[in-house]
């Protein structure tokens, strides 16, 4: 008899220790293991095939799927002649700096033949974010799609899609991208604009050769989609749209929003979006394109005027869900998208974006500031070498790009490693501008002096120190928007207005309350923009601007955020694979 009580109770105990283990494990999240082997492949678009630098031969790159709270180990190994770095777009990186991938701020890139694991756990966040190449221009073809999901038993705060489908839009070159940039910073003038938007790695069927690269969506009627968009351009802001249908916009840079329901929305470079999409009730007998245009009001100047399309469909009624939808005789409705210039639509729809600020999801708004830094972000110039002609906006400049009028020089090791070993100095200085120097009318007639100062400045801040940025748009050589990314950090965007910031009455109108809160902002053309953040995370992080022609520039700075006394404070030791430069 006690041998049957015995075993009665092993069994609960057992069931209840398991238990119990589940749920340690689903609050605590799990390690996944990825493998990412950079390395060229043939692909074919535009009527034209091309060697590209992919991971693991797949372009766009393979999704990286996890949840919140768990811990990531990226094993990437460069088997391709370039330098290689990878950058976890919006993944906070708390103390592990380490793994945050841009080239020569936080690591020395992969040389080839060379591995480096990326370790980094994600705390606090869920969404969609995404990776990419972070070293000259090779994100061009090396991304791909971050999908954070809610931690196990935990709901979306919207009623679940019956479908997720990621949409990554990406741009196309028919040259090596890395011989026009290079080329580019060799003349001093602007590189050539893209030949093709595309969705997914799809050109779709408004260019030549490409109505079999078209990027289709089935859905069935009265079935809800989320849809997450991520802008992986390199140089273009974007429109888009579904024709005949709207678009509930729930999340942008894995942070939840007030839900709002627009027909048409911009997203920039660097930034992400997650709507939901709800089917017609009934079949339509039509097809539906979803496009996507650029937005851009830079003059002079060129930009890839094209559209990029995918098409909507609906699955037939009694048809297996694996048969094309597609009948060549029914209407194909085209969108309407605005005009690329478009700055009030910009406006209107930045304006709209609020955190959630429940309980579960706050705004932890910074209510008090102790920093306050005003940059001006824009173009200029550098003059031409000696005995050299450029093609930059006269033959004797080139063309450059600043933050507070310095472009930053990116150094021949990593920072955050220098600052880590103590062996910063003749690497870089602490002396990065609060302010312009020189003030001017920043969105007027521009100064007959348009060349810019170059050096590799550091902004220190305290640990945990509140911070209030105001970024304001300069008219030097055109007025232009500017989609800034900060490492490391998501920040709030308290403020934003045209023409110049006015430091007496614009602060007065700041929204403290439910301010939308993401990791990449665009400056508005011939505007300003106003963010703040708590410096919570040590180490070396990069801020720049996302259109990657103006980060080549130099319009990036950096921050530096000292240690804390406490040791969860305080940035990780490096670890022993960290390549050497």
């Amino acid at each position: 008899m006690a041998m049957v009580i015995s075993s009665d109770l092993r069994a609960p105990c057992s069931l209840l220790m398991a238990t119990l283990m589940l749920i340690v494990v689903q609050a605590q999240g799990i390690t996944r293991h990825y493998n990412f082997n950079v390395q060229m492949a043939n692909v074919t678009r535009l009527c034209a095939t091309k060697s590209i630098v992919t991971v693991n031969g797949e372009y766009p790159g393979p999704a990286l799927v996890a949840r919140e709270g768990d811990r990531v180990l990226v094993r990437v190994t460069n088997h391709v002649a370039h330098n290689m770095t990878l950058h976890w777009h919006g993944i906070r990186q708390l103390r592990s700096g380490w793994a945050d991938g841009p080239a020569y701020i936080t690591q020395c890139p992969m040389q080839t033949g060379q591995s480096y694991l990326y370790n980094f756990t994600i705390t606090g966040q869920r969404g969609t974010l995404w990776w990419h190449a972070h070293i000259s221009w090779l994100r061009a073809t090396v991304y791909g799609a971050i999908i954070v999901l809610p931690k196990h038993g935990v709901p979306y705060p919207f009623a679940a899609p019956h479908r997720e489908v990621p949409m990554i839009f990406g741009e196309w070159w028919r040259a090596d991208t890395e011989k026009l940039v290079r080329q580019a910073l060799k003349t001093g003038g602007a590189p050539n604009i893209s030949d093709a938007f595309t969705i997914n790695g799809l050109p779709g069927p408004f260019y030549n050769c490409s109505a079999k690269d078209t990027f289709k969506l089935k859905v069935e009627p009265g079935k809800t989609y989320m849809l997450r968009l991520i802008n992986a351009a390199l140089n273009d802001e974007l429109f888009f749209a579904v024709a005949n249908h709207t678009l509930t916009v729930v999340e942008v840079d894995a942070v939840y929003v007030k839900p709002f329901t627009v027909k048409t929305l911009i997203i920039s470079p660097g930034q992400t979006t997650n709507v939901l999409l709800t089917a017609k009730p009934f079949y339509p007998k039509a097809n539906f394109y979803m496009s996507a245009a650029p937005y851009s009001v830079i003059r002079p100047g060129t930009f890839d005027n094209t559209t990029v399309a995918g098409i909507l469909e609906y699955q037939k009624p009694g048809g297996a869900p694996s048969a094309s939808s597609f009948d060549k005789y029914f209407l194909l409705f085209k969108p309407t998208l605005p005009r690329f210039n478009d700055t009030g639509f910009v406006a209107n729809f930045t304006s709209k974006l609020r955190s959630l600020a429940t309980p579960q999801y706050p705004a932890a708004v910074p209510q008090s500031v102790d920093k306050r830094f005003f940059f001006t972000v824009g173009l200029g110039t550098l003059p031409c070498p000696v005995n050299a002609t450029c093609q930059g906006p006269t033959n004797t400049t080139q063309f450059a790009a600043a933050v507070n009028n310095v472009s930053l020089v990116l150094p021949s090791t990593a920072l955050l490693q220098t600052h880590f070993t103590g062996t910063s100095r003749g690497v870089y200085g602490s002396n990065f501008p609060i302010m312009p120097l020189k003030k001017f009318n920043y969105t007027g007639t521009p100064p007959n002096n348009t060349n810019v100062a170059t050096g590799t400045k550091l902004l220190v801040l305290p640990f945990n120190s509140s911070v209030e940025l105001v970024m304001q748009d300069t008219s030097i050589l055109g007025i232009e928007s500017h989609p800034l990314h900060l490492h490391g950090f998501n920040f709030f965007v308290v403020g934003q207005g045209v023409g110049n910031y006015d430091s007496v009455n614009d602060p007065a109108k700041f929204n403290l309350v439910d301010p939308v809160e993401r990791n990449t902002v665009g400056v508005p053309a011939g505007g300003w923009v106003a963010i703040r953040f708590l410096a919570d995370n040590p180490g070396v992080w990069f801020m720049h601007c996302h259109l990657e022609v103006h980060t080549t520039w130099g319009l990036r700075m950096a921050w530096l955020v000292l240690d804390g006394n406490l040791p969860n404070q305080k940035i990780l030791p490096p670890p022993s694979d960290l390549p050497k430069c």
